[in-house]
């Protein structure tokens, strides 16, 4: 069976890939992560999880049937891409205009071999209710916005901003199943394994 690898630290995107029982290994890797000039934000992720990919692959010279899945989530307000807040004030800005608003969150999954680079996009609807200046202020002191794409985690204390979810919730927080599972069907990787991750 083919090595799996997974380039990226996020430890959201390793608890999904053992949720689903794949047996992996984690790389890290970094690559240029800027936004080009007028690019769109779904290009903009798939490039990103094809280039984490091959940059992981990249690095794996010694082993012939490694296989590396990379994968990037981006959170889209009216086209504009929300990145990670810089600080308090990019983070207040941010939920001020996701709330009570519908924004999506787009994530790309790449699976690199040596014979090429496959890979899938996702988009989800999330709308969030009216969030009040004193609790964005309160989430902000939680420490939990500060690394997350749009300047929130749906899997953690900002579950209570969701008021709906049209997609995948997954691929919201970080790495979409069903398509990652296709994925890895295709290099012959099964699901449900007992597993040891590094």
């Amino acid at each position: 069976m083919p090595s799996l690898y997974l380039a990226s630290l996020s430890p959201r995107r390793s608890e999904l890939l053992k949720q689903i029982g794949v047996s992996f290994r984690v790389l890290a890797c970094s690559i240029d992560e800027s936004v080009r000039p007028a690019e769109q934000a779904a290009l903009y992720v798939e490039r990103l999880a094809r280039a984490k990919a091959q940059a992981g692959l990249a690095l794996l010279t010694a082993d012939a049937d490694a296989c590396v899945l990379g994968a990037d989530t981006s959170v889209v307000l009216d086209g504009r891409i929300l990145g990670k807040p810089a600080n308090r004030q990019e983070s207040l800005q941010m939920l001020q205009a996701l709330s009570a608003r519908e924004h999506q969150v787009l994530t790309a999954v790449a699976l690199a071999t040596r014979d090429g680079c496959q890979a899938r996009l996702v988009t989800s609807q999330v709308g969030f209710r009216t969030i009040s200046a004193a609790e964005m202020q309160n989430y902000w002191d939680t420490g939990e916005p500060a690394d997350k794409a749009g300047g929130y985690a749906i899997q953690g204390l900002a579950a209570i901003f969701v008021a709906y979810l049209q997609g995948s919730y997954s691929a919201v927080v970080g790495l979409p199943l069903c398509e990652t599972a296709e994925l890895l069907a295709g290099c012959n990787i099964p699901c449900w394994q007992l597993q040891d991750n590094a």
